[in-house]
């Protein structure tokens, strides 16, 4: 069935609570050992930066994985590269794309990235094409998820034939939800986590295009409503903080998702709303697969196994790999 509540993964017992599992990998995820190859993609307006990491030789050949990164993330935080390294070890070359600006240069035009921009993951899997892959697979996380389940719903024509997949997590699928979820007080050290670093760029943008910016009240902000209104939307065409977030979230375009898609979402998210399960859409489509651990946080899925390989990437091989025995050069 499309929607399950059951779960292969099992939480250490000491991380069964949404919170653990959200902060613990961060402070204590020993860095997976992958290697990472920067290479730039050149867009029509601007540039973004892409990790490269080769398969494993000694696997059989699968195609290429292009990974999304979650908000003010970037290709080389330790979710990506545990990925990164568990495809590889499997027969996957890997492309981890870095948001404009999140890739250590600030982008060339005043406007950056934002949750429902689709263009350049098809500008990356548009190289992954030219570079004579014939099988991809898109894997995103949080905000990188609902940009992949965005990007393979809204007009699945755009979509190329070449993607036989997707496996998306720990994703924030209904935005207007989510953003009332994360002004709780409960979940006042994200929000600051997350400002803290949208606070720098803010400030870059400013220095590099003077006069464009007005940073009056930047420092006082203390929720998505306050930033995305005042930055967020006008700089990517949107009336406003609710116009940006209705229009962005995958939620509205699952039902039209073709290529075979894992969401797993924690029933213990403390990012999430009720609205980001989206159980009525999964029991109507055949190719979305959602499935809802009780536990495991904002990407977390810890697991201590001795090799530094989370359920998550494990999930995410397993989905991937069944999705057609046949082999792909390039």
């Amino acid at each position: 069935m499309p929607v399950s509540f059951a779960s292969s993964y099992r939480a250490p017992f000491f991380l069964r609570n949404g919170h653990a599992q959200t902060i613990f990998p961060v402070l204590f995820r020993p860095r997976p050992e992958v290697e990472q190859r920067r290479e730039r993609l050149h867009l029509p307006d601007d540039f973004i930066d892409l990790d490269l990491t080769p398969a494993d030789p000694f696997a059989p050949f699968r195609g290429v994985a292009v990974i999304s990164h979650g908000l003010e993330g970037n290709s080389r935080r330790r979710y990506v590269q545990g990925m990164a390294s568990a495809l590889a070890a499997t027969g996957w070359d890997v492309v981890a794309r870095n948001f404009r600006g999140c890739g250590g240069e600030p982008n060339r035009q005043p406007h950056m990235y934002h949750s429902g921009e689709t263009d350049d993951l098809h500008a990356t899997v548009q190289f992954c094409l030219a570079r004579g892959y014939r099988r991809i697979a898109l894997v995103g996380f949080s905000m990188g998820g609902n940009q992949t389940l965005k990007y393979l719903g809204e007009n699945p024509d755009r979509v190329p034939p070449e993607v036989v997949g997707a496996a998306a997590f720990s994703v924030p699928c209904d935005l207007v939800g989510a953003a009332a979820v994360l002004d709780r007080p409960a979940n006042r050290i994200y929000m600051e986590y997350f400002l803290r670093s949208l606070r720098v760029k803010m400030r870059e943008k400013a220095a590099l295009f003077p006069g464009r910016f007005d940073l009056a009240g930047l420092d006082a902000m203390r929720t998505f409503a306050e930033f995305d209104e005042r930055f967020t939307a006008p700089l990517h065409g949107f009336a406003s903080a609710m116009d940006y977030w209705t229009r962005s979230g995958c939620l509205s375009v699952l039902h039209a998702i073709r290529v075979p898609t894992l969401l797993v979402n924690a029933c213990d998210d403390p990012f999430l709303s009720q609205g980001c399960f989206p159980e009525a859409e999964a029991a109507r489509n055949p190719a979305l697969h959602l499935e809802m651990p009780r536990d495991g946080g904002h990407v977390g899925f810890v697991t201590l196994n001795g090799g530094n390989r989370y359920w998550s990437e494990t999930r995410a091989v397993d989905f991937l790999g069944a999705l057609g025995a046949e082999q792909a050069g390039h």
